[in-house]
């Protein structure tokens, strides 16, 4: 499932925040990864307009013994879904060719504001995933999977077309680590649930329904999330605290070397929701449209003054006309040895020792 959540109006920090949470596994089982998800849902969904692609709506499975709910707690008690969730991409709309035409833009003309990444360069990020994956790659579907260079890839096109001013991954998947190690663009911190060679584990068995409600590492993150509110100070050194391996039983890890301020001056309102400021005035403003004249106006360091240029997400001319590489030798395969090894054989069979003075 892919979630984006995009705030209409800009906060205090003059940003735009924007969150893309990602559930990925379609099977009547995985009610974790979908609860998981949808916990970040109510936590984010709090201060921010949600769009959501989803995978597989366990709500409405007819395996669900409680239609039109999912817990995230075995005691029933908070109902994630909730009565206002709207899913935009559902079911088989969720494929990483989807996945990386909303995050980069390319999209059809014909597409719906609610199913687009409205960024630009003042915004935010928060990318949650949570599936079944392994070291470099992420599964969609069971049908497809994302690797980790391909999501690097797409955070640079993303970087180029100034779609982010800063982001936030977060990955609950086996060997999460591994989706982050590819990483080279600008402004990104990055966490995972787990460290490569390790399994990131379920939490809050159901007796009722036989699975695993949520995952260990999203749930205590949400204990975490649920004391935060618009004016809290805490930062993202905490949120890297949250579950240690005594809890997590896998080793989480995360990734700051890339992120240009110290994540000890990030606070978790950064990307988990906002406070808007509101100015009162009765003066009355007088809007300039003659946009040459403003521009005009401005500082000569604010005017851009080079076209932008964008990298090539792949040397295509670079790769058409390379030489091709010369094969190297290598010994004859075991069919063509079994072959010489049987005309051999008939060959003794025929002939036999005493005519082999006659052969040579």
């Amino acid at each position: 499932m892919t979630l984006y959540l995009q705030c209409k109006n800009p906060p205090i920090s003059a940003q735009r925040h924007d969150v893309v949470l990602l559930e990925l596994h379609q099977s009547g089982l995985q009610i974790k990864q979908n609860s998981s998800l949808k916990v970040d849902i109510q936590i984010t969904g709090q201060f921010c307009h949600i769009v959501l692609m989803l995978a597989d709506d366990m709500a409405c499975n007819p395996r669900n013994p409680k239609p039109a709910t999912v817990f995230s707690h075995k005691n029933m008690e908070l109902n994630v879904y909730g009565d206002d969730v709207e899913v935009d991409y559902r079911s088989y709309e969720v494929t990483v060719e989807n996945f990386l035409r909303v995050l980069t833009g390319r999209i059809p003309p014909s597409t719906p504001r609610s199913k687009r990444l409205l960024s630009d360069d003042r915004s935010n990020i928060l990318i949650y995933m949570t599936g079944h994956g392994g070291n470099g790659f992420l599964k969609f579907q069971d049908s497809e999977e994302i690797t980790n260079v391909e999501l690097a890839d797409a955070f640079e096109q993303m970087w180029q077309k100034r779609r982010y001013n800063e982001l936030l991954f977060i990955i609950d998947t086996c060997q999460g680590a591994s989706m982050y190690e590819r990483f080279y663009s600008p402004n990104i911190m990055a966490l995972a649930s787990s460290q490569v060679g390790e399994d990131s584990l379920s939490h809050q068995p159901d007796l009722g329904i036989g699975v695993h409600l949520m995952d260990r590492y999203t749930f205590y993150v949400l204990e975490f999330l649920e004391e935060i509110h618009p004016a809290s100070q805490t930062n993202m050194n905490d949120l890297f605290q949250v579950c240690p391996k005594s809890l997590c039983v896998s080793t989480p890890g995360h990734r700051t070397d890339l992120f240009q301020r110290d994540p000890q001056n990030v606070l978790i309102t950064d990307f988990f929701g906002s406070v808007r400021k509101v100015e009162i005035t009765t003066e009355t403003i007088s809007l300039d449209r003659d946009l040459a004249d403003f521009e005009s106006k401005l500082p000569r360091d604010e005017v851009a003054t080079e076209p932008l240029k964008y990298a090539e997400q792949l040397p295509v001319a670079q790769i058409i006309h390379q030489k091709p590489k010369q094969k190297d030798w290598h010994p004859p395969g075991g069919f063509i040895l079994g072959l010489w090894a049987l005309i051999i054989m008939v060959f003794f069979k025929t002939y036999g020792i005493k005519h082999m003075k006659h052969v040579f």
